[in-house]
């Protein structure tokens, strides 16, 4: 757990988006922002980030352990073998967010990342593939409003990704899958998480 007792310390700088819920802030100093490569956990945002669209982070963020527990620690060949009785189960689930297209696509998308794994070796060689020299890229925002939401690279991706059949998976969220997973670092100039 991060140490929340720095929150109003003046001297130390974060994005403001965090603001000061502690698993918000966690999330921030721990995990957002920072290079991934480890397919499980790049599989793992794709369902959490899929499952965000039109809802705000922190409401996924909140229902995380939930999703780990319902979507069996986010291994992607049981979720591709879920069946219908899976879907209703999962629809009965107050611990996630029970929208039937996004449960339907997260094992659609469950399937196809099983795909890309054979295809490419990884999801993660796939993913990185797009970058240059697969290394991320580092922004230099002063603040947090001038974040973009999607960009020409999201864009590209996001667009290759659904020539393949995912779901949920627009620019705007993979933008978001893409800073979470450090692919894009967008932490403000002079953040202590930079």
């Amino acid at each position: 757990m991060t140490d929340t007792s720095n929150l109003n310390d003046p001297n130390i700088t974060r994005c403001t988006w965090c603001g000061t819920d502690p698993l918000y802030v966690e999330y921030h100093d721990k995990e957002w922002g920072k290079p991934v490569y480890d397919d499980k956990i790049l599989f793992e945002f794709l369902i959490l980030e899929s499952a965000q669209a039109g809802l705000s982070w922190i409401t996924v963020l909140r229902k995380r352990e939930n999703y780990r527990k319902a979507f069996v620690d986010f291994d992607a060949e049981k979720i591709a073998n879920f069946s219908a009785d899976d879907i209703e189960r999962l629809m009965l689930d107050a611990g996630i967010i029970r929208n039937r297209q996004k449960i339907e696509a997260a094992i659609n998308n469950a399937k196809l990342f099983l795909k890309i794994q054979e295809e490419y070796g990884s999801f993660s060689d796939y993913m990185w593939g797009f970058l240059p020299d697969k290394k991320p890229i580092l922004n230099s925002w002063e603040q947090n409003s001038g974040l973009p939401a999607r960009t020409e690279l999201s864009d590209r991706i996001s667009s290759d990704m659904k020539k393949k059949g995912f779901k949920f998976f627009g620019s705007t969220i993979c933008y978001a899958h893409m800073q979470a997973t450090g692919m894009v670092n967008d932490h403000i100039t002079g953040c202590i998480s930079r």
